[in-house]
């Protein structure tokens, strides 16, 4: 499509104008004073105000990962607990995202607060969680999803809905009531080196505050082991 052919072609509403899309931020910034001591209950304060502004899911992030040749790839995620340690999710062990994080056991973690101008951004390494943490979530979850678990190979390849629905069936005949936990299913924990706190500011002048470990596996909540540093938006 030429220029000219383009500019015909936009107009208000139009959904191939990217432009028109630009919105301005001016819910207001974050000073250094703002911060609390360390990432944890800071963190755990955006999220409360994010529900408190009935954001939908405000626990979903996206989590990029990357196999051990280095190809990232990236999905969203629910996190499911956050505490000193860092960042919990739960998934398939067989699934893309979990055998990238076997192989090369580094994630990111963004938490997109579009509605609040917000963004929190987690870098660092990970570990799985313990089995009795996953079977203590596996067994809150609806008895649906517990099935859904046995019944999915996450990311494999397959050749339509209605085998998949027929082991969903074979699974509910199975485990019509309590559903144990799979071999194949559990929890990682991102425990972060990096926990940047971004708040959008009018003429792209953000604000953005990160909290930076002074070890590996720094506790959450631990006020001495984080820096506090301001990068440039």
């Amino acid at each position: 499509m030429t220029s000219a052919s383009h500019d015909r072609a936009s107009g208000p509403g139009d959904p191939t104008d990217l432009g028109a899309f630009r919105v301005p931020y001016e819910a207001g910034g974050l000073a250094e004073s703002d911060l609390a001591p360390a990432p944890l209950a800071q963190f755990r304060a955006w999220f409360a105000d994010a529900v408190a502004a009935a954001l939908p899911e405000p626990n979903a992030m996206v989590l990029a990962t990357a196999d051990a040749d280095g190809q990232p790839s990236a999905r969203t995620v629910l996190l499911k607990e956050v505490d000193a340690r860092g960042f919990v999710l739960y998934t398939n062990y067989g699934s893309r995202k979990s055998r990238e994080l076997a192989a090369n056991p580094r994630a990111s973690l963004v938490f997109p607060w579009f509605a609040m101008q917000r963004q929190v951004v987690v870098v660092g390494a990970v570990e799985r969680a313990g089995r009795d943490e996953a079977a203590e979530y596996f067994a809150s979850r609806p008895h649906g999803s517990r099935l859904g678990a046995w019944a999915s190979r996450q990311s494999e390849v397959i050749d339509g809905r209605a085998g998949l629905e027929a082991e969903y069936e074979r699974r509910a005949a199975q485990f019509p009531d309590e559903v144990p936990l799979p071999e194949v299913w559990g929890g990682w924990v991102a425990r972060p080196l990096t926990v940047e706190f971004w708040q959008g500011r009018p003429s792209r002048l953000h604000d953005r505050l990160r909290y930076r470990a002074s070890g590996a596996a720094a506790a959450l909540d631990d006020a001495t082991a984080w820096a506090v540093e301001r990068l440039s938006p």
